[in-house]
């Protein structure tokens, strides 16, 4: 159907009135993105079978990532861009008078994910399928997303993420290979019909978990894995007495109906242990089951299959795969033990403690109680083997899996997987020293590195194709399936005619972001200001909050002093503050305070805006990122894992302001530390303070007037409205907590870097080389890489060959 573009007008007019009656003339944009979309999705479909076959008749080693999250956007462009027909595509359209581009913005972002996390799984899915290997991702059909965020009054609303209100084009129900997933009930022994015993759980309830297959296309390789996402639907078995069908339907709504429940509550946490539960049980019947009909038995099956396990969501499987083969499919424990033990991995993207999931016992005993069982078990052998290696006490008890009425889902992980990776050098290095420093001086073999990535192919073929265009007129076009080649474009950083066209393509960016913002925020920001950005999820240590604090400080300093000016700036945030998390939503209601006094100060406005970009998500951030100048990284040293957008933001251009944690290290590193600008407390510091002590958050407000005057302003400033208790929650958690990320203590080297950045930009070719520098040298964060990583060290599948 895409042979020519008079093949596709004949297809796309022909559906169009198959479908719904109508002609190019008579239907609506809805209709000509799902006939489109269709047509995409069905063309892919034929290298869906292909790969598919070469998995099950080659006996290629596959793949399956489980997340609770993949933050995956819009596809239709991608798709089309990766299969190669974009043009063919979009010529036809234009004969026909549609917009293409009109047709990509029906399509909305897709409410699989929040945050990093999930977009780093996406990018990696992208990257296994361009690559050529053989990797489906597994996750949840949520019905509604995190949530839609909207301003009103200053604050954050939460509403419904509508994401399927049309459907979701890309999707394929395959019924066929619908599981069932059991809850609750009590397990029993029973003998079976050869005079063995084995154990069931009676009086389960049952939840059908049904299948719906996304395309993941790689690029222009004729590649196609899947997205499997799993839906809950109601079962034919008998219900237990104990519930009745209403609240059947009930617990059936709830379990699919939206990402990350609020955790505040005990039914909130009860339903997040239901849902990662649900999807590792129904991934792994799935690949078993599949196993199992073409071998007869799941001994070997680590030979063709590897799972990996994206946090410590998933990490149920252990449990739930060792279910499967003792009870269904009649296996010895050893033998069980040995496939799970060679077939998973662990992913670890935290060293914040609240993040390490722990579950209370009587949680996992009564919801599955049969994989508790297990659980206990695996901990007592735990328990003999180190016993046996003669292991202190207090080494032995940091590792238990089982302690304190609670079970430590990383210390499971940990000891059953194969592998166990951080996700940015620094992060490996204090996990190994400090965050599971026993594991590691047991088990070292386990510990490797894998440094995250993003896809370059949407952060920057896709999402800011001018640049792209640019760099493939000066060093060809085979950097978009090696990234590595990106290096060469480095020899043009003298090259003033270069650097002039990298200026011009910003500012166009730079534009198009300037025009959304007065078209949706009613706000005229001076596309020739520095654009600086700072996109993330909302959490403490990631400080938006300094970022805020430097603005006031820079708007309390022009009040003071009408001789101080600046060049002029627009600060930039995007961000969701998870609905529960108070701390959080208060720091967006003081962002908006200050923007909105900021925006409205005559003499102030000239120099500094304010934009709060609501209901950030991926879309957005292919608009936010190209046109970014200035790169916020500011989270404290040794808190944030990796970071993506420090990434992304890297690739387009962006000098990073950053302090050494996560990937900011590689970054600067690799482009130079002199093309970013770093400051703050190392992680060796903070440490230090942490285990020493040292530091007062009460020292630096009595020592520093900008300060007091920043905090005080909390209160008396014009952003509290002159309302007292506004904002006492954050001078509190700052003042009387300890301050325990750092703020103020980084507050006033951050100052100093901000004003080092000012300076930097207005040599605009110096800041246009550091941009190139950053630009040539981030083709290390590459997912292209990441992924080869993981095939070499880790997963050991093989690649596709056409």
């Amino acid at each position: 159907m895409f042979s020519s573009k008079a093949n596709f007008k004949k297809e796309f007019q022909a559906r169009l009135l198959e479908r719904y009656g109508v002609d190019v003339a008579t239907s609506c944009p809805n209709e000509q993105y799902t006939i489109l979309g269709e047509m995409v999705r069905d063309y892919a479909n034929k290298d869906l079978f292909n790969t598919h076959d070469e998995s099950t008749q080659k006996g290629k080693k596959t793949l399956i990532y489980f997340s609770m999250e993949f933050l995956i956007g819009r596809l239709l462009n991608n798709n089309m861009q990766n299969l190669g027909i974009y043009n063919i595509i979009k010529d036809g359209l234009d004969d026909l008078g549609i917009d293409i581009n009109a047709l990509e913005d029906e399509e909305c972002d897709a409410g699989l994910g929040n945050g990093g996390l999930g977009r780093l799984a996406a990018c990696f899915l992208d990257s296994i399928a361009s690559l050529g290997y053989i990797g489906h991702g597994n996750c949840i059909r949520y019905e509604y997303g995190f949530f839609r965020q909207r301003i009103e009054d200053g604050k954050q609303k939460e509403l419904p993420d509508q994401w399927l209100t049309n459907g979701n084009v890309w999707e394929v129900r395959r019924a066929k290979y619908a599981v069932e997933v059991q809850f609750y009930g009590h397990p029993e022994s029973y003998q079976k019909k050869n005079g063995t015993y084995g154990i069931r759980t009676a009086n389960a309830i049952h939840v059908r978990a049904v299948p719906y297959d996304m395309p993941v296309i790689g690029y222009k390789n004729h590649v196609t894995n899947v997205l499997r996402l799993w839906n809950a639907e109601p079962s034919s078995h008998t219900l237990p007495t104990s519930m009745s069908f209403n609240e059947y339907c009930a617990a059936l709504e709830e379990l699919c109906h939206g990402l990350y429940p609020d955790d505040s509550t005990e039914a909130g946490r009860i339903l997040r242990l239901r849902q990662q539960y649900f999807l590792v049980s129904a991934g792994l019947q799935n690949a078993l089951n599949s196993y199992y009909r073409h071998h007869g038995t799941l001994k070997g099956i680590h030979k063709e299959y590897v799972f990996q396990l994206n946090d410590t969501h998933p990490i149920l499987s252990i449990p739930e795969m060792m279910r499967i083969m003792l009870d269904q499919y009649d296996m010895e424990w050893d033998e069980a033990w040995e496939e799970v033990t060679k077939s998973i991995a662990y992913t670890n993207h935290t060293v914040m403690p609240e993040a390490l999931e722990r579950w209370p016992v009587n949680y996992v005993q009564n919801l599955i109680p049969r994989c508790y069982m297990i659980i206990e078990e695996i901990n007592r052998r735990f328990n003999i083997e180190m016993n046996s290696a003669g292991i202190p006490d207090g080494e032995k008890y940091a590792m238990n899996i089982i302690k304190d009425g609670q079970i430590h889902m990383t210390n499971l992980a940990i000891y059953t997987a194969f592998s166990v990776n951080g996700v940015a050098n620094l992060h490996t290095e204090i996990l190994k020293a400090v965050t599971f420093k026993e594991f590691y001086k047991y088990m070292p073999e386990k510990f490797n590195n894998k440094t995250n990535g993003v896809t370059h192919r949407r952060w920057l073929v896709t999402a800011n194709p001018k640049l792209s265009d640019l760099i493939s007129n000066k060093i060809g076009d085979s950097w978009k399936k090696d990234m590595s080649k990106i290096k060469a474009f480095e020899k043009y950083k003298n090259d003033k005619k270069v650097l002039k066209e990298l200026q011009e393509i910003k500012l166009e960016n730079k534009k198009k972001l300037a025009k959304y913002v007065k078209e949706h925020n009613g706000i005229d920001v001076d596309v020739n200001s520095i654009f600086d950005v700072q996109i993330k999820r909302l959490h403490a240590y990631k400080r938006q909050l300094m970022n805020v604090f430097h603005i006031m400080y820079l708007y309390q300093r022009m009040k003071e002093d009408p001789n101080f000016t600046i060049y002029p700036r627009t600060f930039f945030f995007g961000a969701k503050a998870a609905p529960s998390y108070v701390y959080a939503k208060k720091i967006i209601e003081l962002i908006l305070a200050v923007a909105n006094v900021v925006n409205n100060d005559p003499d102030v406005s000239k120099y500094i805006k304010v934009v709060f970009i609501e209901n950030y998500g991926v879309s957005l951030a292919e608009l936010i990122i190209p046109a970014a100048d200035v790169s916020e990284q500011i989270s404290t040293a040794g808190k944030e894992a990796s970071g993506t957008s420090n990434m992304k933001l890297m690739m387009n251009g962006a000098i990073t302001l950053g302090t050494l944690d996560g990937a900011n290290v590689e970054i600067a590193e690799l482009a130079g530390m002199e093309n970013e600008v770093i400051f703050g407390l190392k992680n060796e510091d903070v440490e230090n303070y942490v285990r020493n002590g040292g530091y007062s958050p009460w020292d630096m407000y009595n020592g520093d007037e900008r300060i007091k005057k920043i905090m005080d302003s909390l209160f008396d400033g014009e952003w509290a409205s002159y309302r007292r208790d506004k904002f006492r929650l954050i001078f509190d958690e700052i003042m009387n907590h300890n301050d325990q990320y750092f703020i103020l203590k980084d507050l006033p080297m951050y100052i100093e870097a901000q004003e080092k950045v000012q300076e930097l930009y207005q040599d605009k070719t110096l800041w246009s080389k550091m941009a190139l520098m950053n630009i040539a040298n981030s083709g290390f964060f590459s997912s292209d890489r990441t992924i080869e990583g993981y095939v070499k060290d880790i997963w050991k599948i093989e690649r596709i060959t056409r």
